[in-house]
């Protein structure tokens, strides 16, 4: 077969391939793991034993959500837990409120570092400090389902060399289109990803914003990596080629704040991006060793994601330059929708009702945002080509060993909310607003 037709057919086919492999992988995960699941009212029945977990949020700038973060942590439903807030060099009130707040929450405690060190170090520092066994990792403005504990922590108890479980993340800024669309994309994309690799035995990554850890794991494998853009990824892949096993557990939800601009939304998923590529870049010698054969297939899965990428540009520019001169008649194609515009329309629709099938228990109101993604699943395979594209040259010129720090991210566009000055911790009553939407929303 000829070169140009394999390029052609390669960009046009793997991303309906994909497709239709992650709503296989959905499905089947689905009726192996988790539709039993749905008829348990209580979590807690699951557990054998309630050992101390350690909840642990790494907080910079988070003057605006902490309150409400550590509110809705006080109210989980777990008995044994205590809350580990770590402040990393803050340049707002964000050290202050936490401070106040150990005055109301007795099970908190705050470290305060110096200045920005970045996620991985506020992690690694916590790790070293907390009493738990489990270490429940989450993001500074995220808010935790009341059940996610006991979910995530049944896991551990079924196999001891489960070295993390990862959530469910839910978007929580559905105020634009936007962030409407990305409620579909956490559904139709990330969510089948995730099951997908849950039945190949392996995950490329668990959810940064909220995971659970095995302490004695994380101790084998010298913790999280301070160097790593997206630390959740490295972590993933350090546990993994140290035999250790990954979970997802759908019912441990996190309502999280995403980008809805452009420019936030671009940022985020180059970060996320360069990540991989930086991963893919570190891990990739220990791929040769036999005993790594389990991660062979989510690193033959990037790597073709990357190549699909540079692919798709390069169909691009042929288009392009096809508008201008006149090409031989086997370089000539075209990016107008026809015949397979009409297929990789009706699949986008078949990924996405699968998926919000799928996701409707833990997001009743999720069908009211089906109509709105039609499109969105060839958005995303065009960011993903273009942050792949920008991602690869950066990361090979990164300086080796340099640290990753916070930078503030687009957290959507929110009613805003006054800042809270605390006088008199007694006349203190945390803002549960949002807490409160979320629970009659589900």
């Amino acid at each position: 077969m000829k070169l140009d037709i394999l390029l052609f057919d390669f960009t046009f086919y793997y991303p309906l391939f994909m497709a239709y492999l992650w709503m296989i992988g959905g499905l089947t995960y689905y009726f192996r793991y988790e539709h039993k699941s749905h008829r348990i009212k209580d979590p807690l029945t699951l557990l054998k034993q309630t050992p101390l977990v350690s909840v642990i949020v790494p907080c910079f700038n988070e003057e605006e959500n902490v309150a409400e973060v550590v509110d809705a942590l006080s109210k989980l439903n777990y008995p044994n837990y205590e809350i580990i807030c770590v402040n990393d060099g803050s340049t707002d009130h964000t050290g202050h409120l936490l401070d106040e707040l150990t005055k109301i929450y007795p099970t908190l405690r705050v470290i305060h570092q110096a200045k920005n060190q970045g996620k991985a170090v506020g992690l690694d520092t916590a790790a070293l400090v907390c009493q738990g066994e489990f270490l429940l990792c989450m993001d500074g403005d995220a808010i935790l389902d009341r059940d996610v504990i006991p979910w995530m922590l049944q896991h551990f108890e079924e196999g001891h060399r489960v070295g993390a479980v990862t959530g469910n993340p839910r978007i929580r800024t559905r105020s634009t289109l936007l962030g409407r669309l990305q409620v579909g994309e956490f559904s139709s994309i990330i969510g089948l990803i995730k099951r997908t690799q849950r039945i190949y035995g392996r995950i490329f990554t668990v959810s940064g914003v909220v995971a659970m850890f095995r302490r004695r794991a994380l101790l084998q494998v010298g913790f999280w990596s301070p160097d790593m853009l997206t630390e959740d990824i490295d972590i993933s892949w350090k546990l993994q080629t140290h035999h250790w096993d990954i979970r997802f557990e759908p019912h441990a939800l996190c309502w999280i704040l995403m980008p809805e601009t452009l420019a936030g939304l671009w940022k985020q998923r180059l970060r996320w991006a360069m990540g991989g590529i930086q991963v893919i870049k570190k891990y990739g010698h220990t791929l040769c060793s036999w005993r790594m054969r389990r991660m062979w297939l989510i690193y033959a899965e990037y790597l073709t994601s990357v190549f699909w990428a540079y692919s798709m540009a390069l169909v691009l520019i042929i288009w392009s330059i096809g508008l201008l001169v006149h090409l031989p008649q086997r370089w000539q194609v075209t990016i107008v929708p026809g015949w397979h515009g009409v297929l990789i329309g009706t699949t986008c629709l078949l990924q996405i009702l699968v998926s919000m099938l799928l996701d409707r228990h833990y997001d009743h109101k999720i069908f009211r945002h089906f109509f709105w993604m039609i499109w969105y699943p060839l958005a995303y395979w065009g960011l993903n080509m273009a942050t792949t594209i920008w991602a690869v040259p950066r990361v090979f010129i990164r300086k080796r060993g340099k640290r990753a720090i916070w930078i503030s991210p687009d957290r959507g566009l929110r009613t805003p909310t006054k800042r809270i000055e605390i006088r008199n911790p007694s006349d203190f009553v945390p803002p549960s607003s949002v807490v409160d939407t979320i629970t009659k929303d589900k």
